[in-house]
């Protein structure tokens, strides 16, 4: 029987996570299928993360395990997740050497890491520059060679006091915990499953709009991973569930805010949360539910636009004070005219955004393009995100262009986005918000200065 491999565990969350520091938003499944595994397993290495390992009895066993037999552990600390600082911390306890510490360059750290090798890569929120993956690959590459095989302190823990002796599992323990049957958990029917596939099961649900088969998945996912409160699930988990409009779209809704609620919505500086919260409370206000839900639409599209200062969360802000204008929260005209100027500038804003983006974009695309024409589905992924991300920014400007009253710019813009490639969905999106601010703005454009008069 031949030797099995060596076995490198990758410390890090998943999904998309958001660094309470500076507000950015870090895909960090992107990082670890494009930066840490494909190199892991050139070296022969076999590489898992806590989500792909198959769930059978206890998690936190399977895990801790990992953290003391694994030949080589790899922690990525971006966005400060506290579980992945207090694993490597525990790493640190449990093995004098062969850990590796990385993370995206803008993380400020929360403590003193000065002591610990911290090697970087540059993250650019949603994406990774091709030229980027290039140049981390090997020097992760080169990292894993000069550690793996070397009997030289990499923990403060055994550096600082020398004469600690590691810890290992008595074997007949060791035969116990792998003979241990597994625990049933009858509100769990994904036992046996690995976190990773469950969650892809459910992104694939979302990509062809089978809303509801994607929150079940999610609500196994949650159960799964033991953290009610993983921002990346409560998100996902709040988006399907209103979407699925199951058993109505009210109750959905009201479910959906009741998720985002569990994660300190009132309080909370992930614009994630807040903006989420503001397109559900939106929704409700559309639905007839009340000034109040305005009202709250408009303070949570307020945080996380000013937390970001980005194009959704602008355009979003400035529909809900033209609804404001025309509420009855509008006492007078005045007030009517100050939302009205509010969202003017927001829009305004919006428009510096589309034009501060769109070289950007092309430029990351044109970085990006030998990955783009690979024929990998990497590439294809790439491809799709840069069509998206250029269709966004054109529907934006356009949009603000339309709530401003420039109508001949608005068809400009509007044309260039028919000429990228899109999905009806997005269409439809951009159609139905158009459609609402029309509508608002015919009843109230005449107290601006010039009059906003709707085109033909």
């Amino acid at each position: 029987m031949g030797e099995s491999k060596r076995r490198c565990f990758v410390v890090m969350g998943f999904g998309i996570k958001t660094d309470f520091v500076n507000g950015r938003k870090l895909d960090l499944n992107k990082s670890y299928r494009l930066l840490i595994k494909p190199v892991v397993e050139a070296k022969n290495l076999e590489c898992v993360r806590a989500d792909e390992i198959l769930h059978s009895g206890n998690i936190d066993v399977q895990m801790y395990r990992e953290l003391l037999e694994a030949d080589l552990v790899i922690a990525d600390l971006s966005t400060a997740n506290p579980n992945a600082l207090y694993e490597l911390g525990v790493r640190h306890a449990l093995r004098p050497f062969t850990t590796i510490v990385i993370s995206e360059d803008k993380l400020v750290y929360p403590f003193d890491l000065n002591h610990i090798l911290i090697t970087s890569y540059q993250h650019l929120g949603d994406a990774i520059d091709y030229e980027e993956v290039e140049r981390f690959r090997l020097a992760l590459g080169k990292l894993i060679d000069s550690v793996i095989d070397k009997d030289e302190s990499d923990s403060p823990v055994y550096t600082y006091l020398n004469s600690l002796i590691p810890p290992k599992i008595q074997e007949e323990i060791k035969e116990a915990i792998l003979e241990a049957p597994a625990a049933p958990n009858p509100a769990s029917p994904s036992v046996g499953k690995a976190l990773s596939l469950i969650i892809q099961e459910a992104e694939d649900a979302v990509e062809v709009k089978e809303f509801k088969k994607a929150r079940d998945l999610f609500r196994s996912a949650m159960l799964l991973s033991g953290d009610q409160k993983d921002t990346y699930l409560v998100h996902r988990l709040a988006f399907c569930t209103y979407k699925a409009a199951d058993p109505d779209s009210l109750s959905s809704l009201y479910a959906a805010l009741d998720l985002l609620k569990s994660i300190n919505l009132a309080h909370t500086n992930d614009p994630e949360t807040v903006s989420s919260a503001g397109a559900v409370e939106k929704k409700l206000y559309e639905n007839g539910q009340g000034n109040q839900h305005l009202e709250d639409s408009i303070l949570y599209y307020q945080r996380s636009y000013y937390l970001l200062n980005n194009r959704y969360n602008g355009i979003n802000l400035a529909m809900t004070l033209v609804y404001r204008a025309t509420s009855s929260l509008a006492n007078n005209d005045q007030e009517r005219i100050a939302d009205l100027i509010f969202a003017q500038r927001t829009w305004n804003r919006v428009l510096f955004l589309c034009e501060r983006d769109w070289p950007i974009i092309l430029s990351k695309e044109k970085n990006d393009s030998p990955l783009m024409n690979d024929g990998s589905k990497d590439g294809q992924e790439l491809r799709e995100y840069y069509f998206s991300q250029k269709y966004w920014i054109l529907v934006n400007k356009a949009e603000a262009l339309f709530g401003l009253g420039r109508f001949e710019e608005y068809k400009m813009a509007l044309a260039e986005s028919e000429k990228i490639q899109h999905h009806p969905w997005q269409v439809e999106s951009f159609q139905q918000q158009l459609g609402k601010l029309a509508s608002e703005m015919k009843k109230v454009g005449h107290l601006l200065e010039p009059k906003w008069i709707a085109p033909d």
